[in-house]
């Protein structure tokens, strides 16, 4: 069983979107309470949101399985992200509303743990990093973005409403500072839509680990509110209206990342 799917592109640009997975493994499913099967926490419909990617000559990482399963942007070794906030783990055992995901004693164990990191964690990493090494060996650099959505108000994740648009560098360790302010700059394109840069959500494990401009790979993570371009709520259904009106402002931070990562090398 393929566990990811990989779009090979022919820009120096790789979108991953580590949370789209919807799949729960049938032998798992009787272990996490019956809400956990609707996977309410997934990044939805985001391939529908960046259909523009071809356009660009994109290579799409996307994963099968939920990250109720496998958080596929954590590190190997749960390391938390956010050292005194709430955190997520590499095998979650909580909604984002902080309810238990398992029955009572059904939570993975260590074992499971290492089962779940080579069956489904592994794989993908290995195809990021074997697809920024591909393109970088043929562009001479590479840019990585990361693409992820979750709902604007999540009180065990944050205070208040968070910002529409977080764009996160790891305090600008992951990316050069121009494409930072280049994708910056593309979001005042919107007239209402509020944004961020290394605020809550400054990168995860993806970004941190694989954006190293000194190698000449760049990672942008960005964070959306899906109240940009669907309901926030069951049945999570995509709205075209609100979409359209957000899509050119991504199609354009993404791009000028691009413009702004290819000036760095002469492109």
């Amino acid at each position: 069983m393929n566990v990811f799917e990989l779009h090979q592109g022919t820009a120096p640009l790789l979108v991953s979107m580590p949370h789209v997975g919807t799949q729960i493994p049938d032998e798992l499913k009787p272990r996490y309470v019956p809400r956990a099967l609707a996977v309410e926490d997934t990044d939805w419909h985001l391939h529908r949101l960046y259909n523009f990617l071809g356009e660009l000559g994109a290579s799409v990482l996307v994963p099968q399985m939920s990250r109720y399963v496998i958080d596929l942007n954590r590190p190997p070794d749960d390391t938390p992200m956010y050292p005194g906030a709430s955190n997520t783990e590499l095998c979650p055992t909580r909604f984002f509303t902080g309810d238990p995901l398992y029955q009572p004693g059904a939570e993975p164990d260590a074992a499971d743990k290492l089962r779940r990191r080579a069956a489904y964690w592994q794989p993908y990493h290995d195809a990021l990093q074997g697809e920024l090494t591909r393109i970088r060996a043929q562009h001479g650099y590479a840019l990585l973005w990361d693409a992820h959505s979750i709902r604007s108000e999540i009180p065990w994740l944050f205070e208040g409403r968070l910002p529409d648009l977080n764009i996160g560098t790891a305090n600008g360790a992951a990316a050069h500072p121009s494409i930072t302010t280049a994708v910056a700059a593309a979001c005042h394109q919107a007239p209402g839509v509020s944004s961020v840069v290394n605020g809550r959500f400054k990168g995860g494990y993806i970004t941190r680990h694989y954006g190293q401009p000194a190698h000449h790979v760049h990672a942008v993570q960005l964070e959306k509110c899906q109240s940009l371009y669907m309901q926030e709520v069951p049945p999570f259904a995509y709205d075209e209206a609100r979409a359209a009106q957000i899509q050119p402002v991504l199609k354009a931070m993404v791009g000028a990342a691009l413009q702004a990562a290819g000036a760095l090398y002469g492109h």
